[in-house]
């Protein structure tokens, strides 16, 4: 598996823009798509380049998110018009550390993908590869 996340100058303000926008208007957990450069060589870093908001339209979305299809499914494409590779998914947790709940496991499905958290109250952004199984913490570098 990748041995690291790296996020381009400007994404981990952005992700920390939109936690907080959530913590403001709710507190609502906010969702998107991590896109850039999937590692071509397993041991290298996947590169997020850009993050893509997508609505959160989970029933309770102060404890939850659930990535709006439609709209999720026009950031996956846009990115990938301009060849761009979906590198993961990020949300918040604007009322809980940013370690996946129950709830993340049991909605996890993209294998081998970045599942990103961030929590506004503490600016702290982590991140993990999702198994299949489990969630392997994925050490994060900031260009």
């Amino acid at each position: 598996m990748t041995s690291e996340l790296t996020l381009a100058d400007g994404v981990r303000g952005a992700l920390l823009r939109h936690a907080r926008q959530g913590l403001r208007d709710g507190p609502r957990e906010v969702c998107g798509v991590l896109v850039g450069a999937r590692a071509r060589e397993r041991d290298g870093a996947d590169r997020a380049t850009d993050c893509r908001r997508v609505p959160n339209v989970a029933a309770n979305p102060r404890t939850e998110y659930e990535l709006d299809p439609a709209e999720a499914l026009a950031a996956i494409e846009d990115a990938e018009a301009a060849g761009l590779d979906v590198v993961g998914f990020y949300h918040s947790h604007p009322e809980s550390p940013p370690v996946p709940s129950e709830t993340d496991r049991d909605r996890a499905t993209w294998n081998g993908y970045v599942y990103l958290i961030v929590a506004p109250r503490t600016d702290e952004v982590r991140a993990w590869r999702w198994t299949g199984e489990a969630f392997d913490p994925l050490p994060i570098a900031v260009e």
